[in-house]
C-alpha cells in the first residue's frame, strides 16, 4: 500500500503539531483473563465517545480525511489513560492497517507516548481491528514485521469473521489469535465449531501462536474451550469493558 507523498508529509506535520478530530474521545478497558494462573494478564482498551458512546458512534465520524489522525489518537489514549489507572498488566491495543502508510514512521507517537508517560513498550499488544477491510496482505505483513522487530506483541482479532481465514494466520504468524465471538457462542451445542477450533488451535502450536477466546458469556463455553485447550479467555462472563477503569475479575465466584 503506497500513500502519495504529500499524505505522508501533512500526516507527519499535522501529528507533530497536535492536529486534533474535532472530537473527544475516551477509552474503556476489558480484562483478558489466564484462566490456568486465575490472573489478569491484560487489558484491551476500546474507543469511546466523550460521553461513553459505544464504538459505533465513533467510527460514524473516522473517514479517510481523519483515519490517520484516529489511530494515532487512539494508540496514545489507550497509553495515556492505562498508564493513569496504574495499569501493570498488557495493553492491547486495535489499530487500523490501513491508517499505517510506513510502519516504522508511524509508531513513532506511540513510542512518544509510552516515553512521556513512563509506560512499558514491551507490553503492549497490537490487534488488528475488523472495522474496515484489509486491501493488502503485504502491507499488514510489513507491520508485523516491523512491530515484532521492536519487541511489540501482535494479534489477530476476531478470527472466523471476515477477512481473517488460516492462509492469513500462516502468513502473518500474530503472537496471539483471538477467536471471534461468534465460533464461542454456544459451542458447547455445537460439534462443528469445535471442530473448527481444534484445527486453528492444532497450526497456533505449530506455529508458536496463543489462542484466546473472545466474547465468552456462559459456564458452559468456558468449560468447552478449556477441554479444546484454550486457556486466555474474555468476555463479559468476566467482566464488561469499562470507562476508564481496569475492571476486576471475580475469579472465586467464577
Amino acid at each position: 500500500m503506497e500513500f502519495p507523498e504529500s499524505i505522508k508529509q501533512q500526516t507527519c506535520r499535522d501529528c507533530l503539531s497536535g492536529k486534533t478530530l474535532g472530537f473527544e474521545i475516551k477509552m474503556a478497558f476489558q480484562p483478558i483473563v489466564d484462566w490456568h494462573k486465575q490472573a489478569i494478564v491484560a487489558y484491551e482498551a476500546l474507543v469511546r465517545g466523550p460521553e461513553g458512546q459505544g464504538a459505533g458512534w465513533v467510527f460514524e465520524r473516522i473517514n479517510d480525511d481523519n483515519r490517520y489522525y484516529f489511530d494515532q489518537a487512539c494508540r496514545v489514549k489507550a497509553i495515556e489513560t492505562a498508564t493513569r489507572l496504574g495499569c501493570q498488566a498488557y495493553l492491547n491495543i486495535n489499530f487500523l492497517p490501513n491508517a499505517v502508510y510506513s510502519p516504522e514512521t508511524c509508531i513513532k507517537a506511540t513510542i512518544e507516548a509510552a516515553d512521556l508517560y513512563g509506560f512499558d513498550l514491551t507490553k503492549l499488544v497490537f490487534e488488528v481491528t475488523e472495522s474496515e477491510q484489509i486491501i493488502d496482505k503485504n502491507h499488514l505483513q510489513r507491520i508485523f514485521s516491523s512491530y515484532s522487530k521492536r519487541g511489540f506483541k501482535t494479534a489477530i482479532d476476531d478470527y472466523g469473521s471476515g477477512y481473517a481465514r488460516m492462509d492469513w494466520l500462516v502468513d502473518l504468524r500474530p503472537d496471539i489469535l483471538k477467536l471471534d465471538m461468534q465460533l464461542i457462542r454456544d459451542i458447547e451445542q455445537h460439534p462443528d465449531q469445535q471442530k473448527m477450533v481444534k484445527q486453528v488451535v492444532q497450526q497456533c502450536l505449530l506455529q508458536g501462536t496463543q489462542v484466546l477466546a473472545e466474547g465468552i458469556e456462559t459456564r458452559g463455553e468456558l468449560d468447552c474451550i478449556l477441554a479444546l485447550g484454550i486457556h486466555l479467555v474474555q468476555g463479559y462472563y468476566f467482566a464488561k469493558p469499562e470507562l476508564e477503569h481496569l475492571a476486576s475479575v471475580p475469579f472465586s465466584s467464577l
